[in-house]
């Protein structure tokens, strides 16, 4: 592979935490060298516009098999490439479950040929995902599922969820899972409250997220287990997952860039591109996410790109489908958060990028010396405005349309191959 040598950019490194002008020469696939005085000759001028490590995304679900007409490998990875996203971690909550080294070793052969760029697949934790009987988890660890979710399904089985944790305990794996007391949840399209009574649509107290995370944590520390939340979204959670941190378990908890940057207000009248799981929070919650990224509490933002089609959508609020599209305004998204001043752009990137490819045990995500050349040159200051129907995703379920933002993908690069090249 020829080298190429990128100059003039701001160069976002979230494992030193700075922000400096220089240059990165990337050879072999890999960064090969990185300098802040002057540049070699012949380079890539990128007019000052900032280059940081690709997002690694986990979290992004892809309809094959079972529901190619939401999203494929090709479309998700068209968007992926549109968004600065250079690894996307897919989940299991496919039709029917990826819970078998048969079924992942199709969707991993499915994203070799369409995706361009690199696709990790997760596991279902239990057969079916249904929590009644865990699956083959050292078979589908060799088959290469990097992680073990029931996603959204809450294995409501005390009994089955220790055993899975004790057994993925054994052998070293993560455990994704998603914080909720399901007897408090079901049923819920929104967070209660008076916005909610006013709407009279069936609501969720927070505190079914704060139960669902404490009893996940006792496990957690009963087992020894590897553990990931994976979409706090309510201050109450915060308390249990900081004791965790501090008494040395294995920990770590994500967030969704719609809970970090949209609030329960948001869904109007009863506009269903804003219904998501879990539900919208309030604005004192969505500060409270924000604060905790910042901080380094919560440590990993996700899209949680969740394609559904427009029948799935275009019904009343609480019979529409959960999810959003998010995988090419995941950035523009969680800028944000930089343009209001509530976060740096290297913390910003250790969330996107730095974090979830160190608790998934990968190369990537940092500007280093032999680091995979998996980059993103950005403009975080170009604005536009968001029309769904460009998007790169085969749904258009977005919360953003018609919206006014800031960030634009330059070039996206994946093993110092250019994967997207924007207008």
């Amino acid at each position: 592979m020829d080298a190429l040598c990128l100059t003039n950019t701001r160069l976002i490194d979230p494992d030193s935490g700075t922000d400096t002008l220089g240059w990165l020469r990337i050879e072999g696939g890999v960064i090969a060298e990185i300098g802040h005085g002057d540049a070699p000759s012949g380079g890539v001028d990128c007019g000052g516009h900032c280059l940081a490590p690709g997002i690694v995304d986990i979290g992004v679900k892809i309809g094959e098999p079972g529901e190619r007409h939401k999203e494929s490998f090709r479309t998700a990875g068209g968007a992926a490439a549109a968004g600065g996203v250079t690894t996307m971690v897919t989940r299991p909550d496919t039709t029917p479950a990826l819970d078998t080294p048969e079924a992942l070793e199709f969707v991993t052969r499915r994203a070799r040929e369409a995706a361009p760029v690199n696709v990790l697949p997760m596991a279902a934790l239990t057969k079916a995902r249904d929590g009644r009987e865990m699956v083959e988890i050292g078979f589908l660890s060799d088959a290469g599922a990097v992680a073990f979710t029931d996603c959204d399904r809450v294995i409501e089985n005390t009994k089955v969820f220790s055993r899975a944790l004790t057994y993925a305990a054994g052998l070293g794996v993560l455990v994704i899972a998603h914080p909720q007391e399901p007897g408090l949840t079901g049923g819920s399209a929104v967070t209660s409250g008076k916005f909610a009574s006013l709407r009279g649509l069936p609501a969720v107290s927070p505190v079914a997220e704060r139960m669902g995370l404490e009893r996940d944590l006792a496990l957690v520390e009963a087992t020894g287990a590897r553990y990931h939340a994976d979409c706090l979204s309510t201050a109450a959670a915060l308390p249990a997952l900081s004791r965790a941190k501090e008494a040395g378990l294995d920990v770590t908890a994500g967030v969704s860039i719609h809970h970090l940057t949209l609030n329960e207000f948001d869904v109007g009248d009863y506009r269903t591109f804003f219904k998501v799981k879990p539900p919208l929070r309030s604005e004192d919650d969505r500060i409270a996410m924000v604060e905790a990224v910042a901080a380094g509490l919560i440590d990993v933002i996700s899209s949680m790109h969740t394609p559904q089609d427009e029948e799935s959508k275009r019904l009343p609020f609480e019979e529409a489908a959960s999810g959003a599209v998010a995988l090419e305004t995941l950035l523009p998204a969680a800028l944000r958060l930089v343009h209001a001043e509530m976060i740096d752009l290297p913390t910003l990137w250790r969330a996107l990028s730095l974090n979830p490819a160190k608790r998934l045990g990968l190369p990537s995500g940092r500007l280093a010396l032999g680091a995979p050349a998996d980059l993103v040159l950005f403009d975080p200051d170009a604005p536009f405005v968001l029309d769904r129907f460009t998007l790169r995703s085969k749904s258009k379920n977005t919360p953003f349309d018609g919206q006014r933002m800031q960030g634009k993908v330059l070039k996206t690069f994946v093993a110092g191959a250019e994967v997207y090249g924007g207008v």
